[in-house]
């Protein structure tokens, strides 16, 4: 088993811990693009944070024994699925980083319901606005598009106070109580009854652009979007647009259609900042202490149960990311 992804000492004694007895594990982060391959051609499984960075896909097609690659990300919209052999199984660490997640829309929703950001800009503009009101979610209705990890862990802290879930999935059914389930054919009367939506779904061909000018116009003028999935999911210039037309509409952003690399400096395209119920983030709505860690850990009990031949968690549906000739 090859693992790709910069396996320090506390995700080697991960690895160790959860797969020693079952495979023989070699790390080929530090080693040359020739060692590193000569590895994967002799590898069944192969564990990577980040395909096209660690491993060229030119490599994974040309290793006759590779049976299952098992990534650390929970979306897979980065990999290049054309290059892979189409009988390649690939899965995602779906549901790993849920538990912060889910307290980041949290934290991000109770923010806008409450209108903070509003409220310290217009205190920091001289204004003391005491009685403008507030939204509360006892009894509002919270929407949440992908039904997965994050979405149910989000279900469980909305329901805490009081918020009543319509939630959207692939199949319609849900694995977490809700008070309505459907599948994206539904959407515009999910979308016209919420009061919060939460988008979590991955980015897939079916998903890209999916809320666009039209599905806003559907939302209440005072409705809260967090989005903690791919910015790609909404229409950039439709969302800006609509924020700037409606004051009373929120959007809560972790994710951003142009994101920058290292410690490139960061711009929108749209003057987002300069909108008083735009609340961003920095796509760090995972990052807490451990994170990583837990995530490497999800995905080799995955690896295990892969070899085990029990139930594998994540696995990706080609034809999401691929489209047909």
């Amino acid at each position: 088993m090859a693992v790709s992804y910069p396996s320090h000492d506390d995700y080697a004694r991960i690895n160790s811990e959860v797969l020693a007895s079952d495979a023989r594990i070699v790390s080929t982060f530090h080693m040359d693009d020739e060692q590193r391959a000569e590895v994967i051609r002799r590898a069944e499984v192969v564990i990577a944070w980040e395909l096209p960075k660690e491993v060229p896909a030119g490599v994974l097609a040309a290793a006759p024994r590779l049976r299952f690659i098992q990534l650390l990300s929970a979306g897979v919209d980065a990999v290049d699925f054309s290059a892979l052999p189409a009988d390649l199984p690939v899965a995602s660490n779906a549901g790993a980083y849920a538990g912060p997640m889910s307290e980041y829309v949290l934290a991000m929703t109770l923010s806008l319901a409450k209108r903070l950001p509003q409220h310290h800009a217009a205190m920091a503009a001289g204004r003391f606005d005491k009685w403008v009101p507030s939204q509360v979610l006892n009894g509002a209705i919270c929407a949440i598009l992908g039904f997965g990890g994050i979405g149910t862990a989000t279900a469980r802290l909305m329901k805490a106070f009081g918020a009543r879930i319509h939630a959207v999935s692939r199949t319609g059914a849900a694995s977490e109580p809700a008070e309505f389930v459907t599948t994206l054919a539904g959407l515009d009367g999910v979308l016209a009854t919420a009061d919060v939506l939460v988008i979590s779904l991955p980015l897939t061909l079916g998903t890209r652009g999916l809320i666009g000018a039209r599905e806003l116009a559907l939302m209440k003028p005072t409705a809260i979007l967090v989005n903690v999935a791919r910015a790609a999911i909404v229409d950039q210039q439709a969302l800006y647009e609509h924020l700037l037309a409606n004051p009373e509409f929120c959007a809560g952003i972790d994710t951003w259609w142009d994101e920058p690399i290292g410690d490139a400096p960061f711009s929108a395209d749209y003057p987002f900042f300069g909108l008083p119920n735009l609340l961003g983030a920095p796509h760090n709505s995972s990052i807490v202490p451990g994170t990583m860690l837990t995530g490497a850990r999800v995905a080799a009990e995955n690896v295990r149960r892969y070899l085990r031949g029990e139930h594998v968690t994540g696995l990706v549906r080609r034809s999401e990311y691929v489209a047909v000739q």
